[in-house]
């Protein structure tokens, strides 16, 4: 092949290549967008999205030295894309929290607490003081908790609720569960929300099969005046078994088992996409039903720029965009851009700090958000 035409064909399968990351980049910030019943794939360009960015500074940096006008390509795309890039990254660059809570402020924290490591406690009791120490240290006034196996008759139980809230320094709960699917003789599996002010209303919403990722809560609170309702969430999670996980950190295919293997984990993750859709439709069609101010709180199981994020997120305020710095990741393993967690607030606060206290005590990092209401 003539060097000329050699050139040429190489320098077209450059552009066309960066024509199409740019076009996939798009797809996967604006997938959110997009209905997962007919676009579920889309979901995996949401999970790829910083990726996709970083691939696209690369071939800014590499039209720079060969052909500077064919960077434009990926600084287009990255200009229409830029408010869901600051979704992901906030372009801030200093962190707002101060851990003496202003009096003003109500702040209100989030976390996976991945069982308060109760199938460790005979080994590692110190394990679930950490994580009740930690809640003591930072003084929430409303904390919502995940994967919360917990007693609230049992006083013998090694997670009773009445016990944890003398440590903790809260007064009032709201448990969420399915009574027939207990973690053991002593314990529940569900959903709570603590709070430092007088509970007025307790909701449990469920819907069929009424398993864990089909129930959510909501509980009125009443600080002063002012009455908001608090809305605790567990979008459904991929359900990834350790032989799941291993392949992600080493996703080679040299076998048939292999094959089968990435077949297992595309299928986890349409069935994710498609039953965070429903839930989050449901969930936002309870929240448009409230006559007071709201606050949405807990493990989504999905990445901004996802479809259950900006259904639930649409018209209301994250603490992380609003004052978090980084890429804010708050799921401890397989990629360090999960953010999962998250803390959405009615347009009527203003939200004066946030914080990841990144302290690996569970499979997640919990989550601080301040704020302050606007009457």
């Amino acid at each position: 092949m003539p060097k000329s035409l050699f050139r040429r064909f190489t320098k077209k399968f450059f552009i066309l290549t960066n024509i199409i990351l740019a076009a996939l980049f798009l797809l996967g910030c604006y997938g959110g967008l997009f209905n997962p019943s007919y676009w579920w794939p889309l979901g995996f360009l949401t999970l790829a999205a910083f990726y996709l960015l970083l691939l696209l500074f690369i071939f800014i940096i590499f039209w720079v030295f060969v052909k500077a006008k064919w960077s434009l390509i990926s600084i287009i795309a990255i200009l229409i894309a830029y408010k869901p890039i600051s979704n992901i990254i906030p372009f801030r660059f200093s962190l707002a929290f101060t851990k003496e809570k202003a009096a003003a402020s109500l702040r209100i924290m989030s976390w996976n607490v991945e069982h308060f490591d109760i199938l460790e406690h005979k080994t590692h009791p110190e394990r679930k003081q950490e994580m009740l120490d930690l809640v003591k240290d930072y003084q929430p006034d409303i904390a919502c908790f995940e994967e919360m196996v917990a007693s609230d008759s049992i006083s013998t139980a090694i997670n009773y609720i009445p016990a944890m809230m003398e440590q903790m320094q809260m007064q009032y709960y709201n448990y969420s569960y399915n009574p027939k699917l207990n973690f053991d003789g002593n314990h529940h599996f569900g959903i709570i929300t603590f709070s430092k002010y007088p509970i007025i209303k307790k909701q449990t919403v469920s819907f069929y099969p009424s398993d864990y990722n089909s129930i959510f809560q909501y509980t009125d609170i009443v600080k002063d005046a002012d009455t908001f309702r608090v809305f605790t969430i567990h979008l459904q999670s991929l359900k990834f078994s350790a032989t799941n996980l291993k392949f992600i950190d080493n996703p080679e295919i040299k076998s048939e088992q292999d094959v089968a293997e990435s077949k297992n984990l595309i299928y986890k993750l349409k069935i994710g996409f498609l039953k965070r859709k429903l839930q989050s439709e449901r969930i936002k069609e309870e929240m448009n039903k409230s006559p007071y101010p709201i606050i949405v709180c807990g493990d989504f199981n999905d990445v901004p720029n996802s479809y259950a994020y900006t259904t639930i997120g649409t018209g209301l305020k994250n603490a992380f965009e609003q004052k978090g710095t980084g890429i804010g990741r708050t799921f401890t393993g397989i990629s360090p851009t999960l953010r999962i967690d998250n803390i959405f607030v009615d347009k009527k606060f203003d939200v004066t700090g946030y914080i990841r206290i990144k302290k690996k005590l569970s499979d997640h990092f919990p989550v601080f958000a301040d704020v302050e209401f606007r009457k």
